[in-house]
């Protein structure tokens, strides 16, 4: 609900709710202050003091992520469905003047806001590294292997096509970037009924997915590592609850051929098992792992919950297979 994405969800939806249905619903909203879209979810004032109050006033999310996303200065943040820029501008500061920061939004209305502010929020921070570009979820405007990071905040469900939407996403992280998106989550699935109604869906209710739904997109669009904050309730309708919540998940480098390896990984909790690019590790339990596989585990989000051993360090004497 932050801006305007092309969004939407899943079958039956395409019938009634459209991507030029969420981009009516959110020009409006650039306009005037929408005090319906407004889910519970202030801003640190800490983080607001170099953004304009323009800005404010039409932000539309659940929740921030770009304080959930660990930025380091230099790093680069594409921000989905950025709507009026109040999380691009936040990211700006944290990223710093060799950072860079990319808005992408489909609403004219919205990207005008958001590129007039923009200036101001530069004067403010003493350098300019935000840019706002009209695009689609399904469509981003960048090159591939952009972004360290992507963010949104409540739009993914607004996508009529999530599951491109999360291939985009991969596409244009580097190897081993991460995205953090905040959202609306349903404790089960909407029904098809409520899919078709358009107010529902711009309020990104009706387009909701559970969190099962959710990560299986995210599995299939080849991520992993995936972590959850269960932030608030927001609102239940016809008996299902909708959640605010903050997901991440991270791309994992390319494969790479080996000839064979004589590592494994045991996991050390604290759940009962863990899946790293679609190996299962039970924990306490040794499982054969090779080189790729070893360095994705020894880096974020799994550093420090495996314990891995290399069988010829332990035993320079016995034959390996790769000389």
């Amino acid at each position: 609900m932050n801006e305007n994405a092309c969004c939407g969800g899943s079958s039956g939806a395409e019938e009634r709710v459209t991507r030029d249905d969420v981009r009516d619903f959110y020009s409006k909203a650039a306009l005037a202050t929408q005090d319906n879209l407004c889910c519970p979810a202030p801003y640190d004032e800490k983080d607001l003091a170099h953004i304009p109050a323009e800005v404010r006033n039409i932000s539309y999310g659940c929740g921030s992520p770009v304080n959930r996303a660990g930025l380091r200065p230099g790093e680069v943040l594409t921000d989905l469905g950025s709507g009026g820029g109040i999380d691009c501008f936040i990211a700006a500061q944290l990223v710093g003047a060799t950072g860079q920061v990319y808005g992408i939004d489909m609403t004219d209305e919205m990207l005008a806001k958001a590129r007039t502010n923009a200036a101001i929020v530069a004067e403010n921070l003493g350098y300019s590294n935000v840019f706002f570009k009209k695009g689609f979820l399904e469509q981003i405007p960048l090159e591939d292997e952009t972004a360290d990071v992507v963010t949104s905040n409540c739009v993914i469900n607004l996508s009529v096509d999530k599951p491109a939407v999360f291939r985009e996403i991969r596409r244009i992280l580097k190897s081993r970037g991460r995205f953090v998106i905040s959202d609306i989550i349903s404790d089960r699935p909407v029904p098809r009924e409520m899919r078709k109604n358009r107010e529902l869906w711009g309020e990104c209710a009706s387009g909701a997915l559970t969190l099962t739904e959710f990560f299986e997109a995210c599995t299939l669009a080849g991520f992993h590592g995936f972590t959850v904050n269960k932030d608030y309730l927001w609102k239940e309708i016809e008996g299902i609850k909708f959640y605010s919540y903050t997901l991440s998940g991270h791309k994992a480098p390319a494969a790479e051929a080996s000839c064979c390896s004589s590592l494994t990984a045991t996991y050390i909790g604290p759940f009962n098992s863990v899946n790293c690019n679609g190996v299962i590790f039970p924990i306490g339990i040794a499982v054969d792992i090779d080189e790729p596989t070893a360095e994705l585990l020894h880096a974020l989000p799994y550093a420090g919950l495996f314990q891995i051993v290399d069988s010829e360090e332990e035993s320079p004497a016995s034959d390996s297979c790769c000389g």
